[in-house]
């Protein structure tokens, strides 16, 4: 019995991508094969580049290729609000936005126990660690409102409320069941200038 063709194996990875199917992997597999090999060439080295230099801000969480990101040691950022997030891209949508200028966590996730991932999985503790460290008088939570989104939310909510932080939620300026990725920018601004406490 014949092995897989790496022309299957490619196919078969390009559907780890989120919202591709097996038709839309074949497609892609193809254009980069006929079309653009140069493009294909550049794909695998960015991801290999990506894959050996960048690690998790030992502040933040997000990507960075240095053990603290850049946003983290900025000095024009106000140490004393956190924004927390589910994921980077989140993040860069509460950049656009002009409204923010604290420091972020990046959850990387978010709580999803039919999926298996808990506390744990998201490392609350070191969240906790941070947001603890003296310096944080808010935590905002910024994740996104979906039934998941708003369980972390609240699960967050008591236990920083427990270590006597204050804690705010991002107004609902975005539709329920929606996603910062999907928001446009002045609509998570106002989100975010109107949030309010979480208790």
């Amino acid at each position: 019995m014949a092995g897989v063709s790496s022309l299957d194996e490619l196919i078969e990875a390009l559907r780890c991508l989120p919202g591709v199917g097996p038709k839309s992997a074949q497609r892609m597999a193809y254009h980069l094969l006929q079309r653009d090999r140069r493009g294909a060439e550049r794909l695998a080295k960015g991801l290999d580049a990506a894959l050996q230099h960048l690690h998790h801000c030992a502040r933040c969480n997000n990507f960075s290729e240095a053990e603290v990101c850049d946003q983290c040691l900025s000095t024009r950022r106000d140490p004393t609000q956190l924004c927390i997030v589910e994921m980077p891209i989140d993040l860069n949508s509460m950049e656009q936005t002009h409204a923010y200028s604290g420091l972020y966590y990046v959850l990387m996730g978010r709580l999803s126990p039919l999926d298996g991932i808990g506390p744990k999985e998201l490392a609350f503790e070191r969240l906790f660690n941070r947001a603890a460290d003296g310096v944080v008088k808010e935590v905002i939570l910024a994740t996104n409102f979906t039934n998941e989104g708003e369980a972390t939310a609240h699960y967050l909510s008591e236990l920083l409320h427990a270590r006597g932080l204050k804690v705010s939620r991002i107004a609902r300026g975005l539709p329920v069941g929606g996603e910062l990725e999907y928001s446009d920018a002045a609509t998570v601004a106002q989100a975010l200038l109107e949030r309010r406490d979480y208790s």
